[in-house]
């Protein structure tokens, strides 16, 4: 990343071809070819179990934000997601699979329930960061129930404080691939 503004500072802001841009850094894009074959497998298993594009809905549900950075990252020049056929989506109605962040806070149980209880089936939820695959830092008390798996049947989690790009990714593709056992 220091490489990365070190370069913007001496030459301004301009347009960094990928291959480039992944050569720079502390590492972050080193999995490259973890990168390439999530891109070679997404778009065929959308496709085969969708047979258009994937549709998703993501819901904090009391997440300190970092998974979202994450996930808004998803959507940036080095991974877009959209190249694959996959959208965000501000309804659940219109979405195939929900992505919750942060542990279930008692003021957003409701209203994650509502938007579980508003999608079409099959519903597909992922757990992203670790707040949501289980305790995470805060744990269950008084204001947080802990993971969502307790209060919905999960899919797929992706761990990680929060996950990178690539884990999000590879968890996208795991929930594809389990379409046909989630009822």
């Amino acid at each position: 990343m220091i490489a990365v503004l070190k370069r913007l500072w001496n030459h301004g802001i301009a347009t960094i071809p990928k291959e480039e841009l992944l050569q720079l850094g502390d590492g972050v894009h080193g999995e490259s070819s973890e990168v390439r074959s999530i891109e070679q497998q997404l778009p065929l298993a959308i496709k085969k179990v969708f047979g258009r594009s994937l549709h998703i809905r993501q819901v904090d549900s009391g997440s300190c934000n970092g998974c979202e950075f994450e996930i808004t990252a998803l959507m940036n020049p080095v991974y877009d997601i959209q190249r694959f056929g996959i959208d965000f989506v501000a309804s659940p109605r219109h979405a195939d699979m929900l992505l919750v962040t942060g542990g279930v806070t008692r003021n957003l149980e409701e209203a994650l329930r509502k938007t579980y209880e508003a999608m079409a089936s099959p519903k597909m939820l992922v757990a992203v960061g670790a707040c949501a695959c289980g305790e995470g830092i805060l744990g269950p008390n008084y204001a947080n129930f802990g993971g969502v798996d307790k209060l919905f049947p999960v899919a797929v989690y992706v761990p990680g404080c929060p996950p990178r790009p690539q884990a999000i990714l590879e968890g996208i593709l795991r929930a594809i691939e389990r379409a046909h056992e989630i009822k």
